[in-house]
């Protein structure tokens, strides 16, 4: 962990305490044992000075729960006390795999009932807490954030009902539009990007890789990832290229313009490893069709990244894909559920955001500055300079 002295010489703003929401609990428990391992290692006052009090624990995971009556109405309950806590409520809105019973039907909890349930918790809480911040890697409608026409404004609305219910800070990741924030000015909002973690995920999963101009192009899917594409060539020293999505705009198909063609902006390609950026894979479709054009202009290999890997569709096209030779890896984080059919593909590799996330909720926790974890500029450059002089870097 980054300035350690930091974190050394400063006070916690009251004791940690984390709930991790039945979507997130194995990312929960992960981050919880990260916690216990830097607490355990850092050289603090003395635990029996009452502001140290329960700061180095075995666990920091709180007990509780949202159960189901009959009617599939819920509540939250908490089973043990937060009063006076600094406390991290973790939620993945986009697990789909938590079910709950419905008047005798067997239900799948959607974005909209784990925001409930968040909000549950919150209530729960009963405004006990010192502060409280709320985890959601992934932002509840994210991609309703701006409104075209007679549409709702979900995004926007969430933050400001979340404020109002005594939210002091939102941690999210790769937001669809970060200026959503805007609608809740007086509270803190930070968004994070895992390119640290893209790029160890991809040096340990493929061992002969050469990083320069000549060998190696990073590529953006479409125009809205082209920062993130940019920033992550520019610190490994490689050229860019960019797709622009041609859509037909004259229909809607399933709430959006259908792609007609995805048209290639760039250097030659040819023989190059490709890196594919981007904040998600839906239903891949677009994802897809990209690595297979990169494929037709004879690209080597090509490595798709992405922040959450929804594959809304299933994994029947990827592994038709993978067949064809269209891609070589996926690699997205553990921020979003990962099922079983995703992490048993040979293609697949995770990129664990457990340790980084961990970092992020002890500083915060110290009110410590976030710098060193929003720009991960040189640990990247180290992590790439040992690679390539093939030693030990994990």
């Amino acid at each position: 962990m980054p300035n350690l002295h930091e974190l050394e010489n400063a006070l916690p703003v009251g004791p940690l305490k984390i709930i991790a929401l039945d979507s997130a609990k194995r990312l929960g428990s992960s981050v919880n044992n990260y916690l216990v391992e830097f607490r355990r290692n850092l050289k603090t006052a003395s635990n029996n000075d009452l502001i140290f009090r329960g700061y180095a624990t075995d666990n920091y995971l709180v007990d509780a729960d949202c159960p189901r009556f009959g009617t599939g109405e819920g509540k939250g309950v908490l089973h043990e006390s937060v009063r006076g806590a600094d406390l991290f409520i973790l939620v993945d809105v986009c697990n789909h795999s938590i079910t709950y019973s419905l008047n005798g039907f067997l239900n799948h909890k959607s974005p909209d009932d784990h925001y409930q349930d968040l909000k549950r918790m919150i209530s729960a809480v009963g405004g006990k807490a010192k502060r409280i911040t709320v985890i959601m890697p992934f932002l509840y409608e994210s991609r309703q954030h701006k409104r075209s026409g007679r549409e709702s404004l979900d995004c926007a609305y969430a933050l400001t009902e979340l404020a109002e219910m005594g939210v002091n800070n939102f941690i999210t990741f790769d937001a669809h539009d970060p200026r959503v924030q805007n609608a809740a000015p007086l509270c803190g909002f930070d968004n994070f990007t895992p390119p640290y973690q893209f790029m160890r995920a991809l040096l340990n999963s493929v061992p002969d890789l050469i990083i320069d101009k000549e060998h190696m192009m990073v590529i953006s899917p479409d125009e809205g990832a082209l920062d993130r594409t940019t920033y992550f060539a520019n610190v490994i020293g490689v050229n860019i290229g960019m797709f622009y999505k041609r859509r037909d705009y004259s229909i809607i198909v399933n709430g959006k313009n259908p792609i007609v063609a995805h048209e290639f902006l760039g250097d030659n390609i040819d023989g190059k490893d490709i890196v594919i950026i981007d904040d998600m894979i839906s239903s891949g479709g677009s994802m897809l069709d990209t690595a297979r054009q990169l494929k037709g202009m004879n690209a080597r290999r090509v490595f798709i990244c992405t922040t959450f890997g929804l594959f809304t569709d299933g994994m029947a096209e990827f592994d038709r894909a993978y067949e064809n030779g269209w891609f070589d890896k996926v690699i997205t984080t553990n921020l979003t559920y990962q099922s079983p059919e995703l992490l048993s593909r040979p293609y697949y590799v995770e990129a664990d955001m457990s340790k980084f996330l961990a970092s992020i909720i002890d500083f915060m926790n110290h009110d410590v500055s976030l710098t060193n974890v929003l720009t991960p500029t040189e640990k990247i450059r180290t992590i790439l300079d040992k690679y390539n002089r093939r030693e030990e870097y994990m």
